[in-house]
């Protein structure tokens, strides 16, 4: 006869002194996440200004406040964290970066000798070229290749061609002057320094561009930059949309003793440049740099987004934004002459900074920007420092891309 009974074997015993076992999982789940305050749904137009200046910054839908790491003096607003945000995984140094460029064109040189531009150009004139025909296409064709494009590429050739039919070059190494001298004529223009105007309190930045383009982290290099020049500052954490671009801009903000502004994961990003530039008059800020979530220049809905932005800061200071920050990947080639076409359309740039030229940027596309549009290149990246995000100078970027001289 079976027996519905069975005997207790001892692995189902439970275990006498110890604590039971659960996963990191079902830690996590058992532990409610904090309360994220709500999006202010009034129009962000009737919110009232603050009207002390320890008061909360603007906020519309008053919320329990959670201090981002700052100064005491400097003023934040609430911001729910990442759980597993990690400072070494902030991305703001990494520990295998190289150290800071030397100053001055040596650093240029040494940063930019990898690029397709200057491996090429040092290639065709190591080879004390003839004065022919033939150097002329084989400077167009090292032109075209590193995306100087096709407008720029024929204007310097056909100049190139027009000199040297009037016997102008006496040899190679004339001719290699000349497309130094046109190259540096071309970047002369857009070649004009970022100006703090001091009476602006805030002077307000406005940070745009597509994804990976290095948004967040140039302006952690900008905040360092303006703080060692001796601004008083305060960054907006607009880039609401990557709960880790919120943390590494604290980050930023925590090395360098600057108050940062946020809301949850999510949040309008309008919403958060309204609060950050009333808390910044608030405060008497001298520079006030807002970041944006990186979008795809084909994206009209989200490239809309931009112009809310400029609206919503417009309701409490007419003149701003009054620098429109747009981030370029110098690998990007001749997409962000397409990139920055829309970008003016939507939210008016008027300032460019040129990321990531050390390594394998080609590095033309800077030419072909300045001979298309014209806007002034403020800064350039060759490197992953802070001190590494230089102001542009055509010299010393045109000469880091060509050879010393015939042979070299």
């Amino acid at each position: 006869m079976l027996s519905f009974f069975r005997r207790k074997k001892p692995q189902d015993a439970p275990a006498v002194g110890k604590p039971p076992q659960f996963s990191a999982e079902e830690l996590a789940s058992a532990i409610p996440a904090p309360a994220e305050p709500p999006v202010p749904a009034a129009d962000i137009a009737d919110a009232a200004p603050a009207s002390d200046a320890g008061a909360a910054p603007g906020s519309v839908a008053p919320a329990p406040a959670a201090v981002v790491p700052a100064p005491a003096a400097d003023i934040a607003v609430p911001v729910q964290a990442p759980a597993a945000m990690d400072t070494a995984d902030a991305a703001l140094i990494p520990a295998n970066a190289a150290p800071a460029a030397a100053a001055g064109k040596p650093g240029w040189r040494d940063r930019l000798r990898n690029s397709a531009f200057a491996r090429s150009f040092g290639g065709l004139f190591s080879r004390n070229p003839r004065l022919d025909d033939d150097l002329l296409d084989e400077i167009e064709t090292a032109l075209l290749t590193a995306d100087v494009g096709v407008p720029a590429t024929t204007a310097l050739v056909e100049d190139l061609r027009k000199r040297m039919k009037s016997r102008e070059f006496t040899d190679a190494n004339a001719l290699l002057a000349a497309l130094r001298a046109d190259l540096i004529a071309l970047l002369q223009p857009v070649a004009r320094p970022l100006v703090i105007d001091r009476d602006a309190r805030p002077f307000v930045i406005l940070t745009v561009g597509v994804n990976g383009v290095g948004k967040t982290t140039t302006i952690g290099k900008l905040a360092k930059r303006f703080k060692d020049e001796g601004h008083s500052l305060m960054l907006a954490a607009g880039d609401t949309f990557r709960a880790a671009a919120v943390a590494q801009l604290q980050v930023w903000g925590e090395r360098n003793g600057v108050a940062v502004i946020a809301q949850g994961q999510n949040a309008d990003a309008a919403s958060v440049a309204f609060d950050a530039l009333q808390a910044g008059k608030a405060r008497g800020t001298s520079v006030l740099i807002a970041d944006t979530a990186g979008r795809l220049h084909t994206q009209a809905g989200l490239m809309n987004e931009l112009s809310k932005i400029r609206r919503v800061l417009g309701k409490i200071d007419a003149t701003a934004p009054h620098e429109v920050l747009m981030v370029i990947d110098g690998t990007t080639g001749q997409n962000a002459l397409n990139q920055l076409r829309q970008f003016h359309a939507a939210a008016g740039v008027t300032g460019l900074v040129v990321t990531k030229l050390d390594g394998t940027a080609k590095g033309g596309v800077v030419f072909a920007l300045a001979r298309e549009f014209g806007i002034p290149i403020r800064f350039a990246g060759i490197g992953e420092r802070p001190e590494d995000l230089r102001v542009f100078d055509p010299e010393a970027f045109v000469d880091a891309l060509l050879p010393e001289a015939l042979g070299s």
